[in-house]
C-alpha cells in the first residue's frame, strides 16, 4: 500500500456474525469514520442461531436491524449481513468467491477479519479462513473474472475474538478513548446478544439493567472488559506508537495482528493504514 497524504481509505471489516465487527473493531472503525474514511461492515452469517428462545427467522430479522443501528452509531456507511445460517458457515469455494467479490466491489484498501486458526466458535474460524483464502486472489485477473480485480492487495489484519484475545500478536494497538462511547452504544444496539443471549453466562436475565441510564453501559464494560480495555500486554505497542506518556494514560484500546501472509510493515506504512495514529512518538 502507498496512500498519499489525504487519501480516503476504504476499510472493510468482516466478521462471522452481526455484532463482531462492532465489538472487536468498533472504536477503531469510528475513528476511521470521524476522519472521513469509508468503512463497511460485513457479517458472513445472519446470526440466526444466537438466541435461546427466538426462532431463526425472527432472530435474523432482529439482528439485521440491530446491525443497522450499530452502524449508524459508529458512522459506518454500510452493514451488510449475508443470508447464511449461523452455525453453518464453511470455508467453501462459493464463500471464498463471494468474499473476493465483496472485497473487490468495496475497493478495499484495508481488510480486517477474524483470526483463521484460533477462534472458539467454528463460524469464526471458518470466517477467518475464508477471508485469508480470498485475499490470495483479490488482485488475480483470472480468479472470478467477472469482477474487476484490485490493482493492489489491501492491508489485511486480524481482530481479536473472545478466544484469540488470549493469543493474538499485538502488532498495532489503537487508543479508542475518543470513540469508546460510540463503541459501547453500538454494542448496546445489539440487545439480543449483550442483554439476552450472551448475558445469560454472566447473570440471570432479570438482573440485566433495563436502560442505559440505570447501568447498561457499566454492564458491557464489566462483562466484555477484555475486548474494551487496554490490557498490560498491549502497553509496549501503545508506547511504540503513542509515546510513553500517552500510552500510560490509555484506558480503552483495540488490538490488531497483520495476517499470516502480510509481513509487518514499517511504522510509516502502519501510520498510513491507521491514520488515527500520531505522526511521531
Amino acid at each position: 500500500m502507498n496512500h498519499p497524504s489525504g487519501t480516503r481509505l476504504r476499510v472493510l471489516v468482516i466478521g462471522a456474525h452481526p455484532d463482531e465487527a462492532d465489538m472487536y473493531s468498533g472504536g477503531t472503525s469510528a475513528l476511521y469514520a470521524r476522519m472521513g474514511h469509508a468503512v463497511k461492515f460485513l457479517s458472513l452469517t445472519n446470526g440466526d442461531a444466537g438466541h435461546f428462545s427466538m426462532n431463526r427467522f425472527a432472530l435474523a430479522a432482529r439482528r439485521f436491524e440491530e446491525a443497522q443501528e450499530a452502524a449508524r452509531r459508529l458512522g459506518v456507511l454500510e452493514y451488510e449481513v449475508w443470508d447464511v445460517h449461523d452455525s453453518e458457515l464453511m470455508p467453501t469455494l462459493e464463500m471464498r468467491q463471494r468474499v473476493i467479490r465483496a472485497i473487490r466491489e468495496w475497493k478495499a484498501d484495508v481488510v480486517i477479519s477474524l483470526h483463521p486458526d484460533g477462534g472458539g466458535h467454528p463460524d469464526n474460524r471458518a470466517a477467518g479462513r475464508i477471508v485469508d483464502e480470498a485475499m490470495a486472489f483479490v488482485t488475480n485477473t483470472y480468479a472470478l473474472p467477472g469482477v474487476e480485480p484490485l490493482a493492489q492487495r489491501p492491508a489485511h489484519l486480524y481482530m481479536i475474538d473472545y478466544i484469540t484475545m488470549r493469543v493474538q500478536r499485538h502488532d498495532v494497538v489503537i487508543d479508542i478513548q475518543e470513540t469508546i462511547e460510540q463503541k459501547l452504544l453500538a454494542c448496546d444496539a445489539n440487545a439480543s446478544q449483550f442483554y439476552e443471549a450472551s448475558a445469560r453466562q454472566y447473570c440471570d436475565l432479570d438482573q440485566v439493567p433495563t436502560t442505559w441510564e440505570n447501568g447498561r453501559r457499566e454492564f458491557i464494560l464489566t462483562h466484555w472488559a477484555d475486548t474494551i480495555y487496554a490490557l498490560p500486554h498491549m502497553r509496549d505497542q501503545l508506547t511504540a506508537f503513542y509515546g510513553a506518556d500517552h500510552a500510560a494514560q490509555v484506558e480503552f484500546a483495540e488490538t490488531f495482528q497483520f495476517s499470516h501472509d502480510s509481513p509487518i510493515p514499517d511504522k510509516e506504512e502502519i501510520r498510513r493504514i491507521f491514520p488515527m495514529l500520531p505522526e511521531q512518538s
